[in-house]
Parts: C-alpha cells; sequence; structure tokens
C-alpha cells in the first residue's frame, strides 16, 4: 500500500545505528527537512531479508550508495569526502545533476576559491601538498570488474589499460584497489599484460606515494582523480562520472585524449569550490537544509 506521509530509509547496519541514535549529522538533517514536511520516518535495514519484507513498498524511501526502488526513491552519498554529500532519483553518478550541470569558472570569487582550496587540500591531504612533483610515469588506478565494459565505460578496465601503454611512452603503474576481490584470470590478465609491457608496474592501494608523484591519473571514473584535482594532476576518464568537467574525455578518442592531457591547465580551484560549495550539500554549512530540501523537491518530493 502507498504511504505518502512516511519515508523508509535503508541503510547498512553501522549507518543504521548511526541514524536511529541520531548520531550522523547529515542523516539527521534530512530528518528535520521531512519531518517538517509532514512526513514520519522509518529506519531499516538494507539486506536480503528487508528488500523482500516491502517489496511492495511503493512509498517515499531513501537509499545509501544504492538504486532507489521505483519513482519515489532518492539515493545519497558523500561527495567524496565528508561533510559534502548528494542526494538523487539515481546511483548512477554521470547522470547526476552536476554531471549535467556546466561549469562556469567565471562566475566564482577567486579569492575564495584560492581559500577554500588551500584548506581542504591541507586537511584532506596534509604533507602531501608539499610533496607535489612530477617523476616521469602515468597513473592508473582500478577499480573493479577487470575484464568487463559496463555500460557507462568506454571499454573494460583492462583495455583502457593498454590504450594507455600503447599510446604513452612513459612508465604506467596500475593500482589494484585495496578493497576490491579481484578473480585469478584478472590477476593472470594482468601478469601477461606486465610481460608483454616491461613498463608496466602492478601494485595494491598506495595512493599516498602515487598521487604526489605521478605526471596525471587515466582512470574510469576512481575518486582518486577527484583527490588529484587538490594536487593539480590532470586526469584522463574512460567513463562517466559526475566530476568530468575539467578532465579530459577519453571515451571516444583515447588517443587524442592521452595525447593532449599534457597541454590542458584546469581550473582546479575554482572548480573544486564549484563542485563542493555550489553543487553538493555542504552539511557543515547553515544553507544545508535548505540545499536538501531543494534536493528532494527537484526528485519529486513534496517538502
Amino acid at each position: 500500500m502507498r504511504d505518502k506521509k512516511t519515508v523508509r530509509f535503508f541503510l547498512e547496519p553501522s549507518l543504521r545505528d548511526s541514524a536511529e541514535r541520531g548520531a550522523h549529522n547529515f542523516i539527521g538533517k534530512v530528518g528535520d527537512v521531512l519531518r517538517e514536511a509532514g512526513f514520519a520516518i522509518e529506519v531499516h535495514g538494507n539486506g536480503p531479508d528487508e528488500a523482500v519484507r516491502h517489496a511492495s513498498f511503493d512509498g517515499w524511501s531513501i537509499f545509501h550508495m544504492e538504486e532507489p526502488w521505483g519513482p519515489r526513491g532518492v539515493t545519497f552519498r558523500r561527495a567524496y569526502h565528508y561533510p559534502f554529500w548528494g542526494i538523487e532519483s539515481t546511483g548512477e553518478r554521470w547522470r547526476w545533476a552536476v554531471a549535467e550541470a556546466s561549469f562556469a569558472g567565471q562566475r566564482i570569487d577567486r579569492r575564495e576559491a584560492q581559500r577554500f582550496t588551500r584548506y581542504w587540500q591541507e586537511r584532506l591531504f596534509g604533507e602531501m601538498v608539499g610533496q607535489v612533483r612530477h617523476e616521469g610515469f602515468v597513473y592508473v588506478p582500478l577499480q573493479g570488474r577487470l575484464t568487463e565494459r559496463r555500460s557507462f565505460q568506454s571499454c573494460s578496465p583492462l583495455a583502457m589499460l593498454e590504450t594507455v601503454l600503447t599510446h604513452e611512452a612513459r612508465p604506467v603503474i596500475a593500482a589494484l584497489h585495496p578493497k576490491e576481490r579481484y578473480e585469478p584470470a584478472e590477476i593472470k590478465a594482468l601478469e601477461v599484460m606486465q610481460e608483454k609491457y616491461p613498463r608496466l608496474e602492478v601494485v595494491s592501494g598506495q595512493m599516498e606515494e602515487l598521487l604526489p608523484a605521478c605526471d596525471y591519473i587515466a582512470t574510469m571514473n576512481s575518486s582518486v582523480a577527484f583527490n588529484g584535482y587538490f594536487l593539480k594532476k590532470p586526469a584522463v576518464l574512460f567513463a562517466g562520472v559526475d566530476f568530468h568537467h575539467i578532465a579530459v574525455d577519453a571515451r571516444t578518442d583515447p588517443v587524442a585524449a592521452l595525447r593532449n592531457v599534457a597541454d590542458i591547465a584546469p581550473d582546479y580551484e575554482g572548480y573544486l569550490w564549484w563542485f563542493w560549495q555550489e553543487m553538493s550539500i555542504n552539511a557543515g554549512r547553515p544553507e544545508a537544509t535548505e540545499k536538501i530540501t531543494m534536493a528532494l523537491r527537484r526528485a519529486g518530493w513534496p517538502v
């Protein structure tokens, strides 16, 4: 039965516990907006049993980093670092409002953007900021499912890596995601590629060492590329994502993208300010409640 005045949150155990204790700042602010609009709130888990139990529910629902159920659902996730968030009708970041917006850097207060970026550089990356250099290699942070091409990708991650190796003369360091579980066939494919291209080194993690030292980043849509903006590292993207505006798009012509990345001069400071302060919800700011309201209204919610 459709319940027009109840919102159900479906959350993983740790987040559910935090929400129920009132200890999660952002969820608390979302709850305040909803209660002010006359909604009651229920908090549930997001496991398979909960999915079965709520299968017939077609009311208002909120998920964390998952595809929503039906037209009355939204998802929320961090905009890469706390306290910045997004609320959208889809879990596909390349379809989010920020992804479809145009970055207009000329409208940004330069002093404010510089101050903002310096603050977050120091807060997030600390000593790394003073270690930025160019040691003559390309950093390729890998994600999961290396042999598959998913709908938002221009090719499989392994094909991306081979493209970089084919058209880039510099050494290439490919980094496996430390939280991914890779199949033996994927590891074997990387070993074969290393035999074919002696310039290729494969490691696990090591972002803190590789990010400040690389010449640029080539990736599908790893958040490492977003982090690289804080260290003024150019990015070449082989997949759709929300932070694509100042990167080189390799989806249609990867050869040209790899050739042109050395010539770009992105407005890193203006972009980071725009992406976080204008297009995201900063849960630490007084206007967070208003931005949450606007995001829910954009999704069609009566708030």
